[in-house]
């Protein structure tokens, strides 16, 4: 029999969107699967279609649960609640609005079963306007392998190096974990807003390799409901000003002194940006961003000197 595998479900006010999500769990090609949904608080129908959905559906999976909670309480908490009511090592965690293709588990446990050193496995999105339809399909999330930040020679430590300059993995609903290794990592800080950064640095900073495999696996849905995922064109997310905390923790004591500088003095003057007006993609915006960012950042100039011009941080990888 096939092992059991854990697919949690993250919701929060996900009533247009959440059957579309469990019904992709349910078209899994993998048989031996128990079915988690964690939400948030949600204040609308959401918890409410998912009962009668569990009712009508749950003989599909080994297990089906409902975990809620009274009040909202961030991501990174219904993640972690998520994850500890997982009873499989190997979890898949996606967000009520996104979906998963049929072969996502069979796929996944495919390649792990081949290479059973892998704990943290990324594959393709699908990335789709709105509504999962071809019309509005937008490409494939990467758009091919991510050799720049995995490869077969590159080590999880200058993984985690490369990840504390920026999150170069954009394609995180992919991902496929072992609970065991994220257990031995930690669990995301509830108080930060950045659990997906916090779960590669934590990842590669233990020694656990990020691997990516040739397979399109799930469904990402682009739409104005979301914070991190909009349509809207923004010079800089929403969210982005939700994550100067996480920088001080988890990036600001690991970094070269000028890179730290330079992140702290875009941080500064990018608070320019929580203006609406100014925030929103245009050209004049753009080079409003350019400049402030490029132009007149100090430390870039010396980040540059350093990488094309002393040898001896040619080789440093801070500086790629």
């Amino acid at each position: 029999m096939d092992d059991l595998v854990s697919i949690v479900v993250l919701t929060y006010n996900s009533e247009k969107f959440i059957e579309e999500a469990l019904d992709s769990a349910k078209s899994q090609v993998y048989q031996n699967i128990e079915l988690i949904i964690s939400d948030d608080g949600s204040t609308d129908n959401t918890v409410e279609i998912c009962e009668h959905w569990i009712k009508n559906n749950n003989l599909k999976f080994a297990d089906t649960r409902i975990i809620t909670v009274p009040k909202n309480t961030g991501i990174p908490a219904n993640y972690n609640r998520g994850i500890l009511a997982a009873k499989s090592d190997w979890v898949k965690v996606i967000g009520g609005d996104d979906a998963l293709l049929p072969n996502c588990i069979s796929a996944n446990m495919k390649y792990i079963n081949k290479h059973p050193s892998v704990r943290v496995l990324y594959s393709y999105n699908r990335v789709y306007e709105n509504e999962f339809k071809e019309e509005n399909y937008l490409g494939l999330n990467p758009i091919t392998s991510p050799l720049n930040i995995i490869n077969n020679k590159i080590t999880s430590h200058e993984q985690y190096k490369l990840l504390l300059t920026g999150d170069r993995i954009a394609f995180t609903p992919s991902r496929f974990l072992s609970k065991s290794a994220l257990l031995d990592v930690g669990l995301p800080d509830e108080e930060l807003f950045s659990e997906d950064h916090q779960l590669k640095l934590g990842f590669t900073r233990k020694g656990y390799k990020l691997y990516f495999m040739e397979e399109e696996t799930t469904l990402y849905r682009m739409h104005d409901m979301a914070s991190s995922n909009t349509i809207k064109e923004y010079i800089l997310k929403p969210h982005y000003f939700k994550t100067e905390s996480f920088r001080k923790k988890c990036i600001y004591p690991f970094i070269p002194t000028d890179l730290r500088l330079s992140q702290k003095f875009s941080w500064i003057v990018n608070q320019i940006f929580r203006n609406e007006l100014l925030n929103t993609k245009n050209n004049a915006n753009y080079v409003l961003y350019y400049v402030l960012n490029i132009l007149l950042n100090p430390f870039k100039y010396i980040i540059y000197l350093k990488k094309h011009f002393l040898p001896k941080f040619k080789n440093n990888i801070f500086y790629q």
